[in-house]
């Protein structure tokens, strides 16, 4: 099914009026090119102990085998930088992104309205909705769409919201017409490069995720290897220093989403509260947020392991 200009207006108006800063579109289908970059990153075991992503390969190069009929992929971004002044010293540091309730579930909220939404305006419509979630290649259809461009820090950046934003989608067997791509404007831009503590972007555009503080603070179960004792820069959820430095961060646009700008107990927190955090504590304060993930066990190793 095609839509007409009017319909196709409509909806992305709707994207808007449910919070998304960011719409773009792009035709669904196999995706050639970072296929094999997947494969050769699996192969090489780049991906740690993220083993869900060597699941479901077929389906995470081509979106076609998770919804019928699939013709489209629309991609949204809604930003997540909190309004209100962030800790700053003697505390440890949580990426941005986990200031507020858990992405997940906030966005497909709006996601599914958004898919209602369409298929009220034009009519029976097939589709499925992800935020991060199921095999999706976000950041691939984010790019292709125009929602920005690949950094060199392996992020979207968009010249106007910089990158601190969520990527979400709906595939659906509906034809809208493509925004197509943007052009990369990173250049001979390196400050992500030179700023990341533990070489994890030694080669731009693509991360060794292993040596990532992200990977190392949320995903690595097991104990941080020494090789980045000293290099963690306090953090212990997370880490924002890539997208800090980027030039382009400084678009940057606070959230409207109340749910994203909801100040948690911890704010602040001094090195010493971190260090005596209680489980009990850890669960009243961290309720509903993505820091949940982590567990208090998995802090309690990372602030241990900062010393």
């Amino acid at each position: 099914m095609k839509i007409n200009a009017h319909q196709g207006f409509a909806i992305q108006q709707k994207s808007e009026e449910l919070g998304f800063s960011l719409f773009g579109v792009s035709k669904a289908g196999f995706l050639e090119e970072e296929a094999p970059r997947l494969e050769s990153f699996l192969k090489n075991n780049s991906h740690g102990e993220m083993d869900w992503l060597a699941n479901n390969f077929d389906k995470r190069t081509d979106p076609t085998l998770l919804v019928d009929g699939a013709k489209t992929v629309i991609s949204l971004g809604l930003e997540y930088l909190p309004a209100l002044p962030l800790p700053q010293d003697d505390t440890y540091k949580i990426s941005k992104y986990a200031y507020g309730k858990d992405y997940h579930k906030v966005i497909k909220k709006k996601l599914i309205e958004l898919l209602h939404f369409i298929q009220e305006e034009v009519g029976e419509v097939n589709g499925r909705a992800f935020v991060d979630s199921a095999p999706v290649m976000e950041k691939a259809w984010a790019q292709r769409s125009g929602l920005g461009w690949m950094g060199k820090n392996t992020l979207i950046l968009n010249r106007k919201k910089g990158s601190q934003f969520f990527i979400a989608e709906l595939i659906v067997d509906l034809e809208l017409e493509e925004t197509g791509p943007v052009k990369d404007l990173c250049r001979t831009c390196n400050l992500c490069v030179e700023a990341c503590p533990t070489d994890a972007l030694s080669t731009p555009y693509q991360i060794e995720a292993t040596k990532c503080i992200s990977y190392l603070t949320i995903e690595l179960k097991n104990e941080i290897p020494m090789e980045f004792k000293g290099k963690m820069a306090d953090w212990i959820f997370g880490c924002d220093i890539c997208q800090d430095v980027c030039p382009w961060t400084k678009n940057s646009q606070p959230t409207l989403e109340p749910s994203f700008n909801r100040y948690v107990g911890w704010k602040d927190y001094s090195k010493r509260d971190w260090q005596e955090i209680t489980e009990d504590v850890f669960l009243k304060v961290f309720a509903g947020t993505p820091v949940m993930r982590a567990k208090v066990a998995g802090l309690k190793k990372n602030i241990a392991f900062l010393g």
